[in-house]
């Protein structure tokens, strides 16, 4: 197998790791910082999720008009440290990548560096892919202010 590209993506955000790191896991807080319309415009359809390693999770949102399911597995879990998933779309499984979230705790804060790798033909995708991540992330460090 070829070696994957990567977006990567680092944020400090003002809270311990432990809130960040349950912010993955929460249906409802993922609703206001990963989808909907606090992030780009879509509608939450359904978003549900299994919290373990070996869980699955299922984020389905409507795009103008298209109901897209965002889906994965839980791979490592090291709460509040490090969290690793697979993402893909239900219309596509051909296609899963990897999302690793290591989070490093600073006292009454912590620094996210959130590593997104793909299969290298996504090459030209990867700063786009970086830029959806930061705004997610920007949007997550919003719900804590």
């Amino acid at each position: 197998m070829s070696k994957p590209v990567c977006a990567v993506v680092q944020r400090q955000f003002p809270v311990p790791a432990e809130r960040v790191y349950d912010a993955w896991l929460d249906p409802n807080l993922l609703g206001r910082w990963m989808f909907g319309p606090n992030v780009r415009d879509e509608k939450i359809v359904r978003l549900s999720i299994a919290p373990r390693v070996g869980g699955r999770f299922s984020f389905v949102v409507d795009r103008g008009g298209r109901e897209i399911d965002h889906v994965g597995e839980y791979l490592e879990m090291e709460r509040p440290r490090r969290l690793v998933f697979s993402w893909a779309t239900s219309d596509d499984l051909s296609e899963v990548s990897r999302v690793i979230l290591e989070i490093e705790a600073l006292e009454a804060k912590c620094v996210v560096t959130l590593t997104h790798e793909m299969n290298p033909k996504w090459a030209a995708f990867t700063d786009k892919a970086a830029g959806s991540w930061k705004q997610m992330l920007d949007v997550l460090a919003g719900t804590f202010a």
